[in-house]
């Protein structure tokens, strides 16, 4: 019997504060097929370590949407929100090493900092060496400094100052809860995922998960990060902006729209769902993805 860590070994990973909808199914599909065309396994994480946001009914409707749109998975679905003692166990070996600490700043403090890759305040360094008097420890950070290089397998080769376009970035959160930048860590290294195919406005995202890959002394996966979807205002489909959900009464028009979207070329003719799984697993190729951010999102109602 081949060892599983020596199979290939992709993932899909939404979040449950919403239905599917087209920009997820982008995702879903691209690193689905990538796996299968690799002779991988592909594996469904629900990411709900921000639990607040998240809700088991979305959870439950995401996995029901996969499956009536015909993906199946291999083993179980691993949840985020079990997996806190893991997290726990990962931010004592940075502890360990002297590479986190902790920070009084709040979010308010921070609202008047510049602006990081992200769009998210790059910290200033407050906490750095040492709370200052009359702060107390609400959160723990990575202290970043170098430079991270890396090849994507769609957008090409990325560099990112951590320092400079990021900054030091919470692993431990005020309320007590884990950051998603180390839980995906964790989890991709904890379930041998070796490829992760996912949108590309996670690609700001890739440096630091590296960097702390690093540091955990945990294996790189290669990254493939595809364009999102945007809407006519070039707003990126989400949950948060209403984009609408995915028809599971119906999925065929949406997986061709998906297919066409990552730059295959379906038959013109109507398939049935298993028709066009035959065929999406036969002709895709990673090469064929459009290498850009973003691309307007397809009507496929007709």
């Amino acid at each position: 019997m081949t060892p599983l860590r020596s199979i290939p070994c992709g993932r899909f990973a939404p979040s449950p504060t919403g239905p599917l909808h087209f920009g997820s199914l982008i995702s879903a599909l691209g690193s689905y097929l990538e796996a299968q065309a690799r002779g991988g396994r592909w594996l469904v994480r629900i990411e709900d370590v921000d639990r607040p946001r998240c809700r088991p009914e979305y959870a439950d409707d995401i996995l029901a949407t996969l499956e009536a749109f015909g993906f199946t998975w291999d083993g179980e679905v691993m949840f985020q929100s079990r997996r806190t003692a893991r997290y726990r166990e990962a931010l004592e070996v940075l502890k360990r090493q002297g590479v986190v600490y902790p920070c009084g700043c709040t979010r308010a403090e921070l609202a008047g900092a510049p602006l990081g890759i992200d769009g998210a305040p790059r910290y200033p360094g407050t906490c750095r060496d040492g709370l200052p008097p009359g702060k107390v420890a609400r959160a723990w950070r990575l202290r970043v400094e170098g430079v991270v290089d890396f090849v994507d397998l769609v957008q090409g080769p990325q560099h990112q100052d951590l320092a400079r376009e990021v900054g030091d970035f919470v692993l431990l959160r005020a309320d007590g809860l884990f950051a998603y930048q180390l839980a995906v860590v964790v989890d991709d290294a904890d379930q041998g995922v070796d490829h992760v195919v996912r949108g590309a406005d996670l690609i700001h995202s890739t440096a630091r998960q590296i960097h702390l890959q690093r540091l955990l002394g945990l294996p790189t996966p290669q990254y493939a990060h595809l364009p999102v979807a945007v809407d006519a205002a070039g707003a990126k489909l989400s949950k948060q902006t209403r984009a609408a959900p995915l028809d599971v009464r119906d999925p065929v028009p949406a997986l061709v729209a998906a297919a066409r979207f990552l730059g295959m070329e379906p038959p013109s003719c109507r398939l049935a769902s298993a028709e066009f799984w035959a065929w999406a697993r036969q002709s895709w190729c990673l090469d064929r993805v459009p290498r850009v951010m973003s691309l307007p999102l397809p009507d496929y109602s007709r």
